[in-house]
């Protein structure tokens, strides 16, 4: 029996996002996150198995994102100009938390992360911005490059990391909003889709209400 509405969309979900001091080299290697920083999983509560890890910090200097895939068969497919159609991390964020809001303001954004295809050979990691459909009003437009991101590929998965700097997150104000919503959604060509509540199929990608909470904790 399929199950029309998920168990995770019952709940408001809201977790805390640690701060750390400095934020991590970026290398693509993962050896500057711990398990402090991984993501809360809540798959289970659909009957579904987690097939990576996302991890997740910030402080005054922005946000910071990791994510690794194991298990990989297939050779890796990414394209900056079709992001959502291969291996990808996306990141939305809301900068006041505006549960209440079923349509995106100039605090919302989205972002995407690929392990590959950016650079002139389409070897490196490539990050970007997308609109937010629907959206009441759009964030100011940022420059694909000011976001930092590197990984390592394997043959049998990935592993990747970002920065998205302060100065890129419309509204961000961590002493007069510590609280905002934050969502993602990891895809993969092998395994599908793991996100932290639900799915294409309830409009996350136009419905920041749908988004987890997160308390930014303090320094």
């Amino acid at each position: 029996m399929t199950t029309l509405i998920p168990n995770r969309f019952l709940f408001d979900i809201e977790f805390p996002l640690a701060y750390r001091k400095k934020l991590p080299r970026l290398d693509g290697k993962l050896q500057d996150w711990t398990d402090e920083y991984l993501l809360p999983t809540l798959s289970q509560l659909d009957g579904k198995a987690d097939f990576g890890q996302v991890w997740a910090c910030w402080n005054e200097k922005g946000l910071a994102f990791a994510c690794q895939v194991e298990g990989k068969k297939r050779a890796l497919v990414c394209d900056p100009k079709r992001y959502w159609a291969g291996d990808n991390l996306r990141i939305c964020t809301d900068m006041r938390d505006a549960r209440a809001n079923r349509r995106a303001t100039k605090y919302c954004q989205q972002f995407f992360l690929l392990p590959t295809g950016g650079g002139g050979k389409k070897n490196k990691p490539a990050a970007g911005t997308a609109q937010i459909k629907r959206a009441k009003e759009h964030a100011p437009s940022i420059l694909n490059e000011r976001i930092e991101i590197a990984s390592s590929i394997r043959k049998t998965g990935y592993s990747m990391e970002a920065i998205i700097p302060a100065g890129c997150l419309s509204g961000f104000d961590p002493e007069q909003h510590h609280r905002i919503g934050l969502y993602y959604i990891l895809e993969d060509r092998e395994w599908g889709q793991q996100y932290v509540t639900i799915g294409d199929d309830l409009n996350w990608h136009i419905d920041p209400s749908t988004w987890p909470t997160v308390v930014l904790e303090k320094p």
